[in-house]
């Protein structure tokens, strides 16, 4: 029994946090989930990014979308959709066989709609429609317009992997808004017991952003140089800890029974920027320590090798809660507000996923120059 397989037995599922043609083609891939290493599959533009730009896969198809006079955004989500229809088809085994419990392969809207709610529905309405397969995801950063359009995707019946949340307050909304559009279609007379959702919660990078601020206690000395020490590395782990309490409550609370009783999923947290950041950390702290029901950890490739190869498999996700929350409550005693660090952490994600789809944009309109 490998080590995902033992993660699974504790209701932990491992997404694998990468695509690219080749690993499609290969059969890396197929290996992959035939060896029970991965049970679903991330994706963001970054990721696509660097698989269209960076390796050669795509070149033979590439070529003849520039000679039949294609804009660079349609050729990039005709080969984003190909790839996201070869993985869903892989993982429609998977996805049968744990009746929807996994297989998922998530595909993310248009970072440049990140804050328009209207536009964001229609392109997941498109996506959904394009890609036509039941075990597809659309992602839905988790800004205060997306909540809106992941209600009203959730009405329609679409599978939505709410992306970028990473203060409790907004997943409060997400999941605020995945149970409003459970109740909209109930109350349309529609059935819900085949939709599935689940809410990326980010996790490393809320450590990397808490330890530049207590970095800088820290450089200044005295006192509170201490306490800032002792909170290196543990603002990420405590704010997700205490996510999934929330998740618990919601999810046994008596309007989510009565959604139940008619078939609904729980839409389980998705701990996402997993990979550790900081040397000084044990390269599988952010798999370690959150691992318990219901849930899912998506991986990058590195991460899943490390974890494969020596993390401790044990339920962690609800134990030290009581430290997590004096985690949170000294940081603001410090002067750390994590209010402050989730917003700038929301808009800093939304810029960084709308910087690489730019940029993969651009390498593709200057490919297509040069066919002209």
């Amino acid at each position: 029994m490998n080590t995902v397989q033992k993660l699974a037995n504790l209701g932990q599922s491992i997404w694998y946090d990468n695509i690219e043609r080749g690993l499609l083609k290969n059969g890396e891939m197929a290996g992959m989930i035939g060896r029970g290493e991965i049970r679903g599959v991330t994706s963001n533009p970054t990721i696509f990014m660097k698989a269209i730009t960076q390796t050669t896969d795509y070149d033979d198809e590439l070529g003849p979308l520039i000679e039949a006079g294609h804009s660079a955004e349609d050729i990039f989500w005709r080969l984003a959709i190909e790839d996201i229809q070869t993985a869903t088809d892989l993982f429609r085994p998977l996805y049968d066989q744990t009746a929807g419990g996994d297989g998922y392969v998530s595909i993310e809207v248009k970072p440049s709609l990140a804050q328009d709610s209207q536009a964001t529905l229609a392109e997941v309405k498109s996506l959904w429609r394009r890609v036509d397969r039941p075990n597809l995801m659309v992602k839905i950063p988790a800004t205060e317009a997306g909540i809106p359009a992941i209600a009203a995707a959730t009405a329609e019946g679409i599978n939505v992997n709410v992306t970028l949340i990473f203060s409790r307050e907004r997943y409060a909304a997400v999941m605020d808004a995945y149970l409003r559009g459970l109740e909209q279609r109930v109350a349309a007379g529609k059935p819900i017991d085949s939709i599935a959702s689940v809410a990326s919660f980010f996790v490393s990078r809320v450590d990397t952003k808490v330890d530049q601020r207590l970095q800088a206690i820290i450089d200044k000395g005295g006192q509170p140089a201490e306490e800032a020490a002792a909170l290196l590395g543990k603002a990420a782990i405590a704010n997700a800890k205490l996510a999934y309490a929330d998740y618990k409550r919601v999810f046994t609370s008596e309007r989510f029974k009565r959604l139940q009783d008619k078939g609904a999923r729980v839409q389980r947290p998705l701990w996402a920027s997993t990979s550790t950041k900081n040397p000084a950390y044990r390269d599988v702290i952010y798999v370690e320590e959150l691992i318990g029901p219901d849930t899912v950890n998506t991986v990058p490739p590195q991460t899943l090798e490390a974890l494969l190869d020596h993390a401790v498999v044990r339920p962690t996700v609800e134990t030290d809660l009581d430290e997590a929350r004096a985690v949170i409550d000294r940081l603001e005693t410090l002067g750390i507000s994590m209010t402050t660090v989730t917003d700038e952490l929301e808009r800093e994600g939304v810029k960084s996923f709308g910087d690489s789809f730019n940029e993969l944009l651009a390498a593709v309109d200057e490919r297509r120059e040069v066919a002209v």
